[in-house]
């Protein structure tokens, strides 16, 4: 970051779903939908979902959410959990709460089904050796996450 670029001193919880979303697509994270549970949930405005294929790829995925929201923004998470075993992480950044799993332990949990009537907005993966959208773009489908 150059001297000029300035740090926000305050994320709106869409723009810090944008970044956790982007840090995570950019470590080829699956799946990466963000869950707007402001009104609902007494802990949190939002969840960002996704993830990696493997439990290196899942260190990863919370490795570049970390380091991106710190270097970039002065963000540290409140809470981490699961880093050690890495099927399911957990990073509580208080506006947004991030879950990062293997596709076996996503399966199992099914967040996205226990809050299935909430307005949600996927981000779109990288398909392999094709031509992809800008990163990041978002497909709405439903109510965006604010």
């Amino acid at each position: 970051m150059s001297t000029t670029e300035r740090i926000p001193t305050e994320l709106t919880t869409h723009q810090l779903v944008d970044l956790i979303a982007q840090s995570a697509l950019d470590k080829k994270a699956r799946g990466v939908v963000a869950l707007d549970l402001s009104g609902i949930s007494a802990f949190t405005d939002a969840f960002v979902i996704c993830s990696g294929t493997s439990d290196r790829q899942a260190k990863a995925i919370h490795d570049a959410i970390h380091v991106t929201l710190k270097n970039d923004y002065g963000l540290l998470p409140r809470r981490v959990e699961g880093v050690t075993e890495s099927h399911w992480i957990l990073m509580d950044y208080l506006d947004a709460v991030v879950h990062i799993f293997t596709p076996e332990t996503r399966e199992f949990y099914r967040l996205e089904q226990l809050w299935g009537d909430v307005p949600r907005r996927a981000f779109e993966d990288a398909p392999p050796d094709e031509e992809q959208e800008p990163a990041g773009e978002a497909h709405e489908h439903a109510d965006e996450v604010s």
